[in-house]
């Protein structure tokens, strides 16, 4: 079974999660391909899809919304999921006791839902580089305010176990018959 895990990524951290999940299916015999959002054109020829995007700001890169909403019928009708990469840091809970991974999930997700009914959804932590080229306005300026350029943790914190333990799900949901869901 052909699988496409399409990805939107600003400085790679998104890239490395969607080619780990590609790689986890490929371990489970599926046909997993990683591949940038905007360069995909043939995605009539996969029989799944994985849609992933860094999300800055509570939003979700154009490139991942744009894939969705271009592909909404195609991924309504075969199995998609999507996942967002982010939030930096170990913080578990923010400053009010609330889920970082709940609380960051990207705006576009609540329209997309209701688009390609995904059978599942993930936010994982992203990596922050601060000798990274600055991509965008907004970056550039953050860069230049101490104040908020030093409130960012910085370092890579993927979380390589929960992002291999969310393949193997899609894994095994690729293997269950259609009405089994």
């Amino acid at each position: 079974m052909p699988v496409l895990v399409a990805y939107a990524t600003r400085h790679g951290a998104t890239r490395g999660i969607a080619e780990r999940i590609a790689d986890r299916l490929r371990s489970h015999d599926l046909d997993a391909d990683a591949r940038p959002a905007g360069e995909v054109r043939d995605a009539a020829r996969y029989d799944a899809f994985v849609v992933g995007g860094a999300a800055y700001m509570f939003h979700w890169l154009g490139e991942a919304t744009s894939f969705v909403e271009h592909h909404r019928k195609l991924l309504a009708d075969r199995p998609t999921w999507l996942f967002s990469s982010g939030p930096v840091g170990t913080d578990l809970v923010d400053k009010d006791g609330r889920d970082v991974l709940e609380t960051t999930v990207p705006k576009e997700f609540a329209k997309l839902r209701g688009q390609v009914l995904p059978r599942g959804e993930r936010v994982f932590f992203g990596a922050l580089d601060p000798d990274a080229k600055a991509i965008g306005m907004a970056e550039h300026f953050m860069r230049l305010m101490p104040a908020a350029r030093d409130a960012l943790p910085k370092g890579d914190f993927r979380d390589w176990p929960a992002i291999d333990a969310w393949a193997d799900e899609i894994a095994v949901g690729l293997r269950e018959p259609a009405g089994a869901r």
